[in-house]
Protein backbone atom coordinates (compact mmCIF):
# COMPACT_ATOMS: atom_id res chain seq x y z
CA UNK A 1 0.00 0.00 0.00
CA UNK A 2 2.56 2.83 0.95
CA UNK A 3 5.08 1.31 -2.26
CA UNK A 4 1.56 1.91 -4.44
CA UNK A 5 1.19 5.38 -2.62
CA UNK A 6 4.45 6.62 -2.75
CA UNK A 7 4.59 5.46 -6.71
CA UNK A 8 0.82 7.49 -7.12
CA UNK A 9 2.60 10.41 -5.76
CA UNK A 10 6.32 10.05 -7.70
CA UNK A 11 3.92 9.68 -11.02
CA UNK A 12 1.15 13.01 -10.05
CA UNK A 13 5.04 15.42 -9.19
CA UNK A 14 5.64 14.37 -12.41
CA UNK A 15 2.86 15.71 -14.28
CA UNK A 16 2.69 18.76 -12.16
CA UNK A 17 6.36 19.88 -12.57
CA UNK A 18 5.52 19.08 -16.47
CA UNK A 19 2.73 21.67 -16.39
CA UNK A 20 4.77 24.01 -14.60
CA UNK A 21 7.29 23.70 -17.01
CA UNK A 22 5.23 23.91 -20.06
CA UNK A 23 4.29 27.27 -18.34
CA UNK A 24 7.36 28.55 -17.52
CA UNK A 25 10.31 27.46 -19.29
CA UNK A 26 8.95 26.99 -23.46
CA UNK A 27 9.94 30.06 -24.64
CA UNK A 28 13.16 29.87 -22.29
CA UNK A 29 14.26 26.65 -24.06
CA UNK A 30 12.95 26.11 -27.57
CA UNK A 31 16.64 27.05 -28.73
CA UNK A 32 19.29 25.03 -28.36
CA UNK A 33 22.51 25.26 -30.20
CA UNK A 34 25.19 22.51 -30.63
CA UNK A 35 28.65 24.12 -30.06
CA UNK A 36 31.08 21.77 -29.83
CA UNK A 37 33.76 20.63 -32.00
CA UNK A 38 36.76 17.64 -31.76
CA UNK A 39 40.52 18.45 -30.77
CA UNK A 40 41.19 15.55 -32.81
CA UNK A 41 41.52 12.96 -31.29
CA UNK A 42 39.67 9.68 -32.16
CA UNK A 43 40.09 7.44 -28.91
CA UNK A 44 37.46 7.38 -25.94
CA UNK A 45 37.30 9.80 -24.29
CA UNK A 46 36.58 12.45 -27.02
CA UNK A 47 38.00 15.52 -25.64
CA UNK A 48 35.76 18.93 -27.11
CA UNK A 49 35.65 22.45 -26.73
CA UNK A 50 33.75 25.80 -28.45
CA UNK A 51 36.16 25.64 -31.75
CA UNK A 52 35.37 26.53 -35.19
CA UNK A 53 32.97 25.53 -37.80
CA UNK A 54 35.26 23.00 -39.71
CA UNK A 55 36.30 21.02 -36.39
CA UNK A 56 32.16 20.64 -35.54
CA UNK A 57 32.29 18.94 -38.26
CA UNK A 58 34.03 16.46 -37.68
CA UNK A 59 32.16 15.22 -34.84
CA UNK A 60 30.16 12.44 -36.73
CA UNK A 61 33.67 10.93 -38.24
CA UNK A 62 35.56 11.40 -34.81
CA UNK A 63 32.37 8.94 -33.05
CA UNK A 64 32.73 6.85 -35.82
CA UNK A 65 35.74 5.64 -34.68
CA UNK A 66 34.54 4.84 -31.30
CA UNK A 67 35.33 1.36 -29.56
CA UNK A 68 33.59 -2.06 -30.69
CA UNK A 69 34.47 -3.26 -27.31
CA UNK A 70 32.94 -0.57 -25.46
CA UNK A 71 29.75 -0.81 -27.17
CA UNK A 72 29.53 -4.52 -26.25
CA UNK A 73 30.74 -3.95 -22.45
CA UNK A 74 27.79 -1.39 -22.25
CA UNK A 75 25.52 -4.39 -23.71
CA UNK A 76 26.18 -6.67 -21.27
CA UNK A 77 25.96 -3.79 -18.43
CA UNK A 78 22.67 -3.02 -19.49
CA UNK A 79 21.48 -6.78 -19.74
CA UNK A 80 22.42 -7.10 -16.09
CA UNK A 81 20.53 -3.67 -15.46
CA UNK A 82 17.69 -5.35 -17.16
CA UNK A 83 17.43 -8.25 -14.98
CA UNK A 84 17.95 -6.63 -11.74
CA UNK A 85 14.89 -4.41 -12.54
CA UNK A 86 16.46 -1.18 -12.42
CA UNK A 87 16.15 0.05 -15.81
CA UNK A 88 13.67 2.84 -16.52
CA UNK A 89 12.54 3.58 -12.86
CA UNK A 90 9.40 5.22 -12.22
CA UNK A 91 10.22 5.82 -8.48
CA UNK A 92 11.62 6.96 -5.90
CA UNK A 93 11.80 3.36 -4.68
CA UNK A 94 13.31 2.39 -7.85
CA UNK A 95 15.96 5.11 -8.01
CA UNK A 96 17.19 4.03 -4.77
CA UNK A 97 17.59 0.21 -6.21
CA UNK A 98 19.29 1.46 -8.33
CA UNK A 99 21.81 2.88 -6.71
CA UNK A 100 22.04 0.04 -4.31
CA UNK A 101 22.84 -2.24 -7.59
CA UNK A 102 25.40 0.02 -9.53
CA UNK A 103 28.28 -0.64 -6.68
CA UNK A 104 28.28 -3.80 -7.70
CA UNK A 105 29.66 -3.21 -11.15
CA UNK A 106 32.21 -1.02 -9.41
CA UNK A 107 34.75 -3.50 -9.12
CA UNK A 108 37.29 -4.34 -6.31
CA UNK A 109 38.41 -1.31 -3.68
CA UNK A 110 41.93 0.21 -3.67
CA UNK A 111 43.85 0.12 -0.54
CA UNK A 112 44.58 4.12 0.17
CA UNK A 113 46.48 5.68 2.73
CA UNK A 114 44.24 6.11 5.40
CA UNK A 115 39.58 6.25 4.95
CA UNK A 116 37.93 8.18 7.88
CA UNK A 117 34.35 9.00 8.85
CA UNK A 118 33.42 12.24 10.54
CA UNK A 119 30.50 14.35 11.68
CA UNK A 120 30.40 17.63 10.73
CA UNK A 121 27.67 20.68 11.53
CA UNK A 122 25.60 21.16 8.84
CA UNK A 123 22.21 23.44 8.55
CA UNK A 124 19.91 20.79 10.29
CA UNK A 125 22.18 18.97 12.23
CA UNK A 126 25.38 16.71 11.78
CA UNK A 127 26.66 15.60 8.40
CA UNK A 128 28.68 12.94 7.59
CA UNK A 129 31.52 13.05 5.29
CA UNK A 130 34.30 10.68 4.46
CA UNK A 131 37.62 11.55 3.70
CA UNK A 132 39.87 9.35 1.82
CA UNK A 133 44.03 10.46 2.14
CA UNK A 134 46.18 9.76 -0.64
CA UNK A 135 49.23 9.65 1.44
CA UNK A 136 50.68 11.09 4.72
CA UNK A 137 51.64 14.40 4.06
CA UNK A 138 49.78 17.49 4.43
CA UNK A 139 49.15 20.01 2.44
CA UNK A 140 47.55 18.43 -0.69
CA UNK A 141 45.13 19.65 -2.98
CA UNK A 142 41.51 18.49 -2.40
CA UNK A 143 38.42 17.61 -3.96
CA UNK A 144 34.77 17.83 -2.25
CA UNK A 145 32.43 15.20 -3.68
CA UNK A 146 29.13 14.80 -4.36
CA UNK A 147 27.28 11.42 -4.98
CA UNK A 148 24.55 11.20 -7.83
CA UNK A 149 21.02 9.52 -7.51
CA UNK A 150 18.84 12.17 -8.47
CA UNK A 151 18.44 13.78 -5.36
CA UNK A 152 16.60 10.86 -3.98
CA UNK A 153 19.36 8.46 -3.70
CA UNK A 154 22.95 7.35 -2.93
CA UNK A 155 25.39 7.23 -0.50
CA UNK A 156 28.51 7.36 0.96
CA UNK A 157 29.34 3.71 0.38
CA UNK A 158 27.75 3.19 -3.20
CA UNK A 159 30.88 6.01 -4.76
CA UNK A 160 33.34 4.59 -1.98
CA UNK A 161 35.12 2.25 -4.98
CA UNK A 162 35.30 4.88 -7.78
CA UNK A 163 36.63 7.79 -4.76
CA UNK A 164 39.58 5.48 -3.33
CA UNK A 165 40.66 5.30 -7.33
CA UNK A 166 39.83 8.85 -7.70
CA UNK A 167 42.25 9.53 -4.20
CA UNK A 168 45.01 7.42 -5.41
CA UNK A 169 45.37 8.81 -8.75
CA UNK A 170 45.21 12.64 -8.11
CA UNK A 171 47.13 12.36 -4.77
CA UNK A 172 44.70 14.39 -3.28
CA UNK A 173 42.73 14.03 0.00
CA UNK A 174 38.78 13.59 -1.30
CA UNK A 175 36.06 14.53 0.72
CA UNK A 176 32.87 12.96 0.01
CA UNK A 177 29.86 14.56 1.24
CA UNK A 178 26.49 12.76 2.76
CA UNK A 179 23.67 14.73 2.10
CA UNK A 180 20.12 15.13 2.74
CA UNK A 181 18.00 13.43 0.14
CA UNK A 182 14.66 14.08 -0.98
CA UNK A 183 11.53 12.89 -0.29
CA UNK A 184 12.48 13.36 3.17
CA UNK A 185 14.13 16.71 2.62
CA UNK A 186 13.18 18.64 -0.15
CA UNK A 187 15.60 21.83 -1.58
CA UNK A 188 17.06 23.78 -0.52
CA UNK A 189 18.49 21.18 1.87
CA UNK A 190 20.59 19.15 -0.08
CA UNK A 191 22.96 22.23 -1.91
CA UNK A 192 22.69 24.20 1.43
CA UNK A 193 24.15 20.82 2.83
CA UNK A 194 27.09 20.60 0.22
CA UNK A 195 27.57 24.20 0.51
CA UNK A 196 27.94 24.09 3.98
CA UNK A 197 30.19 20.97 4.13
CA UNK A 198 32.18 22.24 1.47
CA UNK A 199 32.99 25.68 3.40
CA UNK A 200 33.68 23.94 6.44
CA UNK A 201 36.23 21.56 4.68
CA UNK A 202 37.49 24.77 3.07
CA UNK A 203 37.67 26.14 7.20
CA UNK A 204 39.68 22.83 8.46
CA UNK A 205 41.37 21.95 5.48
CA UNK A 206 44.98 22.29 7.35
CA UNK A 207 43.33 19.52 9.90
CA UNK A 208 42.46 16.74 7.29
CA UNK A 209 46.10 17.37 5.48
CA UNK A 210 44.85 19.39 2.58
CA UNK A 211 45.34 22.75 1.13
CA UNK A 212 42.43 25.52 1.98
CA UNK A 213 44.03 27.07 -1.55
CA UNK A 214 43.99 24.16 -4.13
CA UNK A 215 40.21 22.72 -4.01
CA UNK A 216 37.77 21.76 -6.25
CA UNK A 217 34.47 20.58 -6.28
CA UNK A 218 32.98 17.41 -8.24
CA UNK A 219 29.69 15.01 -8.42
CA UNK A 220 27.85 13.01 -10.81
CA UNK A 221 24.77 13.38 -12.23
CA UNK A 222 22.47 15.17 -8.96
CA UNK A 223 26.14 15.97 -7.58
CA UNK A 224 27.39 17.45 -10.88
CA UNK A 225 24.22 19.92 -9.73
CA UNK A 226 25.31 20.57 -6.75
CA UNK A 227 28.82 20.77 -7.21
CA UNK A 228 28.26 23.77 -9.94
CA UNK A 229 25.07 25.20 -7.63
CA UNK A 230 28.33 25.43 -4.79
CA UNK A 231 30.39 26.87 -7.13
CA UNK A 232 27.52 30.26 -7.52
CA UNK A 233 27.08 30.37 -3.79
CA UNK A 234 30.73 30.18 -3.31
CA UNK A 235 30.96 33.14 -5.33
CA UNK A 236 28.04 35.00 -4.20
CA UNK A 237 28.60 34.64 -0.47
CA UNK A 238 32.38 35.09 -0.83
CA UNK A 239 33.95 32.44 0.37
CA UNK A 240 35.54 29.28 -0.17
CA UNK A 241 37.70 30.20 -3.29
CA UNK A 242 37.00 26.92 -5.68
CA UNK A 243 39.68 26.28 -8.13
CA UNK A 244 38.10 23.68 -10.27
CA UNK A 245 34.87 21.82 -11.10
CA UNK A 246 34.60 18.72 -12.49
CA UNK A 247 30.90 17.70 -13.47
CA UNK A 248 30.03 13.83 -14.46
CA UNK A 249 27.01 13.95 -16.81
CA UNK A 250 25.76 16.28 -14.72
CA UNK A 251 21.73 17.70 -14.54
CA UNK A 252 22.40 21.10 -14.78
CA UNK A 253 18.78 22.28 -15.98
CA UNK A 254 14.91 21.44 -14.69
CA UNK A 255 13.53 21.56 -18.47
CA UNK A 256 13.56 18.93 -20.84
CA UNK A 257 11.86 20.78 -24.04
CA UNK A 258 15.11 20.27 -26.03
CA UNK A 259 14.36 17.76 -29.13
CA UNK A 260 17.02 15.11 -27.15
CA UNK A 261 14.98 14.88 -24.42
CA UNK A 262 12.13 13.30 -26.52
CA UNK A 263 14.16 11.36 -28.77
CA UNK A 264 16.00 9.84 -26.41
CA UNK A 265 12.85 8.89 -24.57
CA UNK A 266 13.42 5.43 -24.33
CA UNK A 267 16.82 5.84 -22.80
CA UNK A 268 17.11 2.65 -20.23
CA UNK A 269 17.78 4.99 -17.06
CA UNK A 270 17.50 9.24 -17.27
CA UNK A 271 14.53 9.70 -19.22
CA UNK A 272 12.16 12.44 -19.14
CA UNK A 273 9.44 10.39 -17.07
CA UNK A 274 12.63 9.56 -14.25
CA UNK A 275 13.54 13.28 -15.02
CA UNK A 276 10.24 14.85 -13.98
CA UNK A 277 9.75 12.13 -11.19
CA UNK A 278 12.95 12.90 -9.37
CA UNK A 279 11.93 16.80 -9.77
CA UNK A 280 8.92 16.73 -8.06
CA UNK A 281 10.30 14.48 -5.60
CA UNK A 282 13.30 16.99 -4.88
CA UNK A 283 11.39 20.66 -5.23
CA UNK A 284 8.58 22.04 -3.63
CA UNK A 285 5.47 23.06 -4.83
CA UNK A 286 6.42 27.12 -4.60
CA UNK A 287 10.57 26.43 -6.26
CA UNK A 288 11.38 28.00 -9.48
CA UNK A 289 12.28 26.28 -12.05
CA UNK A 290 14.64 29.40 -13.25
CA UNK A 291 16.51 29.58 -9.83
CA UNK A 292 20.38 28.62 -10.53
CA UNK A 293 20.84 27.31 -7.40
CA UNK A 294 17.89 24.44 -8.55
CA UNK A 295 19.16 25.02 -11.91
CA UNK A 296 23.00 26.35 -12.60
CA UNK A 297 22.31 26.84 -16.19
CA UNK A 298 20.13 29.60 -15.49
CA UNK A 299 22.76 31.78 -13.94
CA UNK A 300 22.79 35.18 -15.55
CA UNK A 301 26.82 35.38 -15.31
CA UNK A 302 29.14 32.48 -15.26
CA UNK A 303 32.23 35.12 -14.89
CA UNK A 304 34.60 34.58 -11.48
CA UNK A 305 33.69 30.80 -11.71
CA UNK A 306 36.11 27.83 -11.63
CA UNK A 307 37.44 26.38 -14.82
CA UNK A 308 35.57 23.29 -15.12
CA UNK A 309 35.68 19.84 -17.16
CA UNK A 310 32.12 17.91 -18.18
CA UNK A 311 31.80 14.51 -18.49
CA UNK A 312 29.23 13.76 -21.28
CA UNK A 313 28.08 10.09 -22.74
CA UNK A 314 25.86 9.29 -25.63
CA UNK A 315 25.14 10.69 -29.17
CA UNK A 316 22.25 13.62 -28.52
CA UNK A 317 21.68 12.40 -25.10
CA UNK A 318 19.92 15.11 -22.53
CA UNK A 319 22.73 15.35 -20.33
CA UNK A 320 25.01 15.71 -22.85
CA UNK A 321 22.87 18.64 -24.50
CA UNK A 322 22.77 20.77 -21.34
CA UNK A 323 26.55 19.89 -20.47
CA UNK A 324 27.45 21.49 -23.54
CA UNK A 325 25.28 24.31 -22.79
CA UNK A 326 26.68 25.01 -19.78
CA UNK A 327 30.66 24.75 -21.07
CA UNK A 328 29.20 27.21 -23.86
CA UNK A 329 28.55 29.58 -21.42
CA UNK A 330 31.28 29.61 -19.10
CA UNK A 331 33.61 30.40 -22.02
CA UNK A 332 31.27 33.01 -23.06
CA UNK A 333 31.86 34.88 -19.82
CA UNK A 334 35.89 34.10 -19.80
CA UNK A 335 36.06 30.45 -17.72
CA UNK A 336 38.04 28.24 -19.30
CA UNK A 337 35.70 24.88 -19.71
CA UNK A 338 36.24 21.45 -21.77
CA UNK A 339 33.42 19.04 -22.30
CA UNK A 340 34.87 15.28 -22.63
CA UNK A 341 32.37 12.81 -24.82
CA UNK A 342 32.36 9.02 -24.18
CA UNK A 343 30.11 7.96 -27.11
CA UNK A 344 29.70 4.11 -26.02
CA UNK A 345 28.55 4.51 -22.60
CA UNK A 346 25.83 4.31 -20.15
CA UNK A 347 24.82 6.55 -17.53
CA UNK A 348 26.12 5.74 -13.87
CA UNK A 349 29.58 4.76 -16.29
CA UNK A 350 31.44 6.55 -13.54
CA UNK A 351 30.16 3.75 -10.24
CA UNK A 352 30.82 0.88 -13.50
CA UNK A 353 34.78 0.28 -13.92
CA UNK A 354 34.60 -3.01 -12.73
CA UNK A 355 32.55 -3.88 -15.79
CA UNK A 356 33.37 -0.88 -18.29
CA UNK A 357 36.58 -0.06 -19.38
CA UNK A 358 35.33 3.90 -19.95
CA UNK A 359 34.45 3.39 -16.20
CA UNK A 360 38.06 3.17 -15.42
CA UNK A 361 38.47 5.86 -18.06
CA UNK A 362 36.50 8.19 -16.49
CA UNK A 363 38.05 7.86 -13.12
CA UNK A 364 41.54 8.20 -14.20
CA UNK A 365 40.24 11.60 -16.21
CA UNK A 366 38.87 13.24 -13.72
CA UNK A 367 41.83 12.59 -10.94
CA UNK A 368 44.13 13.80 -13.50
CA UNK A 369 42.08 17.17 -14.21
CA UNK A 370 41.67 17.43 -10.54
CA UNK A 371 45.38 16.35 -10.27
CA UNK A 372 46.82 18.96 -13.30
CA UNK A 373 44.16 21.98 -12.13
CA UNK A 374 45.35 21.71 -8.32
CA UNK A 375 49.24 21.81 -9.31
CA UNK A 376 48.94 24.62 -11.93
CA UNK A 377 49.77 22.38 -14.58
Amino acid sequence: MKRALTRRRFRMGARICKAVESSTLLLATMVSVPFYAVSGSTASPVKWTIQTSLEKQNQALTESHSKTSDLQEAKVVLEKMTAAGITRPSTVEDVRKAYLFYPKLSGTPEHVFRVEDRQIPGPAGNLTIRIYSSKPTTGVPILVFFHGGGFVAGNLDAYDTPLRSVTNRCECTVVSVAYRLAPEDKYPAAPEDAYAATKWVAEHAVEIGGDPARMAVGGDGAGGNLAAVVTLMARERGSPRLVFQVLIYPMLDTSTMRPSWFTESDAPSVTREVKHGVLSAYLPVAASLSDPFVAPIRAESFTNLPEALVIAYGGEDPMRVEGEEYVRRLKRDGVAATISLYPNAVHGFFLMAGQLAVGKECINEVATAVKNALSGK
